[in-house]
């Protein structure tokens, strides 16, 4: 009697061990992110997680991944089942789009959520030595001066430096053009003044190719936060073409570290998109989850955890709150100036574009 007891007993203990084991894990999602994103989704997917548990009653986790834009839109591309991409720019996520068969996202993900899929923006700011030895005021301290080195991720794996690339193009645009970047802008439109577009746009190529003289750009880092490792952890360079959130960021907390910032007279509005990786949460059955996460990134919780990690909100309300937090300066768009990213992709970066035809 004691035997069929104990062997009943270990029948059900092992049944009970099964049974545990067979209990369903936690959902999870893959946000595959850029580089200086860290701390601000960290922040975001506690949050959101909180939210979810509270509002589902069932838990959820958020994983992320990083590294520089390009690199991460390949890594989508050979496999990397992300559920979502917030990447640095409109064109990685196209080229996920354009190198996969059948595509694994699809073409209208601007359209489905608001400001084109952007639930913040950022900008591009200068981090200099403590006391700016150099004295570095604004883009022609970078572009005319043979004193003064530069630090900036490759534009060809990183979209931030693309961003770089394009915010002190447009500068060169406002500084030559009659009217500045607005005469410009309305110049584009008029076929009588093509010459002297064109004119402008070679000024500008002439002042890339003087700023990322190889002797003043001596490392390409492939993103933003190795390019901020090799500024501060190793002291290399004089200036570093920063995220306006990584360069805040890093000041609130390391207020004693020997860097300060430089904001410029203008610079370019980077406007980083989110999507929904379509293939990959229909396969993993994860699209509701995702869908909402992404939905989340809108709401006031997360646009205030978005603006305390110094990245603008697009929630015009919760930008005013927190409009202290970022520095006054001229701004303009992508969109307005080089035609967008499929454009400027085509003109400055792609193989044997300008920007490869200045670093020969």
């Amino acid at each position: 009697m004691k035997k069929l007891l104990s062997l009943s007993c270990l029948i059900m203990a092992t049944l009970s061990v099964a049974f545990m084991g067979c209990k369903p894990s936690t959902p999870e999602l893959l946000n595959v992110s850029y580089d200086p994103t860290r701390e601000l989704y960290k922040d975001v997917n506690e949050h959101f997680e909180k939210y979810y548990l509270e509002k589902h009653g069932t838990p959820i986790k958020v994983n992320q991944s990083h590294g520089g834009s390009g690199a991460q839109s390949s890594s989508v591309i050979n496999g990397l089942e992300a559920d979502v991409v917030t990447l640095a720019l409109a064109y990685d996520i196209d080229a996920i789009i354009e190198n996969t068969n059948p595509p694994i996202i699809a073409k209208d993900w601007q359209k489905r959520l608001p400001n084109n899929s952007c639930p913040y923006t950022s900008t591009v700011v200068f981090l200099v030595r403590k006391g700016n030895p150099k004295n570095i005021k604004d883009w022609d301290d970078l572009i005319d001066r043979d004193d003064v080195q530069i630090i900036t991720p490759n534009p060809k794996t990183s979209g931030g430096a693309r961003w770089n690339f394009l915010a002190a193009y447009g500068y060169v645009l406002d500084k030559n053009f009659d009217g500045g970047l607005d005469g410009y802008i309305a110049a584009l439109a008029d076929p009588a003044q093509a010459e002297k577009v064109a004119a402008a746009q070679e000024k500008a190529n002439e002042a890339m190719a003087k700023m990322f003289n190889q002797a003043k750009v001596p490392v390409m880092d492939k993103g933003a936060r190795g390019a901020t490792n090799t500024f501060v952890v190793n002291q290399k360079g004089d200036v570093l073409l920063a995220w306006e959130n990584e360069a805040l960021l890093y000041m609130q907390n390391s207020p004693d570290a020997d860097i300060e910032i430089v904001v410029p007279s203008i610079s370019i509005v980077a406007e980083p998109p989110v999507s929904i990786v379509d293939a990959n949460v229909d396969k993993k059955g994860t699209r509701a989850m995702a869908q909402e996460y992404l939905e989340y990134l809108y709401q006031p919780e997360a646009q205030e955890v978005i603006a305390k990690n110094f990245y603008r909100p697009s929630d015009e309300s919760v930008m005013e709150k927190n409009k202290d937090r970022f520095p006054e300066l001229k701004l303009f768009k992508i969109d307005d100036v080089f035609g967008g990213w499929e454009k400027s992709q085509k003109d400055f970066f792609n193989d044997k574009a300008l920007f490869d035809q200045i670093m020969k």
